[in-house]
């Protein structure tokens, strides 16, 4: 017996809940969850609460039910699963939800995680939350073409279809054992990691152009204001890939990202290649996330976040220098 299912014996309701402003993994491991929870326990009554998520993972069976606002009457579950979310209070909103519930599960695999489930399943050394599950969680025999897709997508999307450092062996051996079993791996790639629209393209553009390099160009920064997202029509999901792609820049460490989310407040996302641990970064700011990638949410003129981060960073890399 898979340990989910040794945690679902019992259980009549159960919710599903992620961090904000959910990326792959998040949503890959969610819908993975709902998916096999939905396949093998059809009995039990199991919703998912998220963020608004991007269009883009539509293709996952069952995205349409995912329910983006706290019910008006707080229901109160037999088992909360709370998915990628290296911190109970990144379950935004939906917190309560956890409050609430009889029991909880954590799975996930930030380092940061200190277990606030009753039963915490955490793997620091895991590409992605979705690794977790295939490994440690589900019952691999059990997994339907439709859970694969959802869990294939979250492993490629905190790869960064399988570049990242935290990409092992064992991360392209269960990619593997996904993709026999059929799921278009070429296409959840190609349509969710690289397709763009034409105003992401834009506004990728507008941030590539204006980008600075800084501490003797081995650091790299951008910034969209939100009168730029206003006038080009985009928000905060047609950011993917940005910071992605300033990573990638000639001679350069550490990419950061930045979009106003309000009066100088803005979303930090931030990329290491070799050297920098970014998620030290986030969380001194109160973030999180991995070694390569991490983000957080700072407030101020845009010179004073840049100046606060990059005190951060050129420590490391003195560090590094050092040895």
């Amino acid at each position: 017996m898979s340990l989910l299912e040794e945690k679902l014996q019992g259980v009549k309701t159960a919710v599903i809940l992620g961090h904000i402003h959910p990326d792959g993994d998040c949503i890959g491991s969610c819908l993975g969850v709902y998916n096999y929870v939905k396949d093998e326990f059809p009995g039990i009554d199991i919703n998912i609460y998220l963020e608004p998520p991007a269009e883009k993972f539509s293709y996952m069976r069952y995205f349409d039910e995912i329910k983006t606002s706290l019910p008006k009457e707080l229901p109160q579950a037999d088992l909360c699963i709370c998915l990628d979310s290296g911190d109970k209070d990144r379950l935004g909103g939906f917190l309560p939800l956890l409050e609430n519930a009889k029991d909880s599960l954590v799975v996930d695999h930030h380092i940061t995680n200190i277990g606030y489930g009753r039963r915490n399943v955490i793997a620091p050394d895991a590409s992605s939350t979705c690794e977790v599950l295939y490994d440690q969680v589900l019952d691999a025999e059990k997994i339907s073409r439709e859970t694969a897709v959802c869990l294939y997508t979250g492993i490629v999307h905190d790869t960064g279809v399988f570049q990242h450092s935290n990409t092992s062996g064992k991360t392209m051996a269960i990619a593997g054992k996904l993709i026999d079993m059929g799921i278009p791996f070429s296409d959840i790639i190609t349509d969710s990691f690289y397709k763009k629209t034409y105003v992401q393209n834009q506004i990728m553009g507008r941030a590539l152009l204006e980008s600075v390099c800084f501490l003797d160009n081995r650091c790299i920064f951008s910034v969209i204001r939100k009168r730029d997202m206003d006038f080009y029509g985009v928000t905060s999901k047609d950011m993917d890939g940005i910071v992605d792609q300033l990573r990638v820049t000639e001679g350069v460490e550490c990419a950061i990202f930045l979009y106003e989310t309000a009066f100088q407040e803005f979303r930090v996302s931030m990329r290491s290649n070799h050297i920098v641990d970014v998620s030290k970064v986030a969380a001194y700011f109160g973030g999180g996330g991995h070694i390569r990638a991490a983000g957080c949410t700072m407030s101020g003129r845009i010179h004073d976040v840049i100046n606060n981060l990059s005190l951060h960073i050129e420590e490391q890399l003195k560090t590094a220098s050092s040895l």
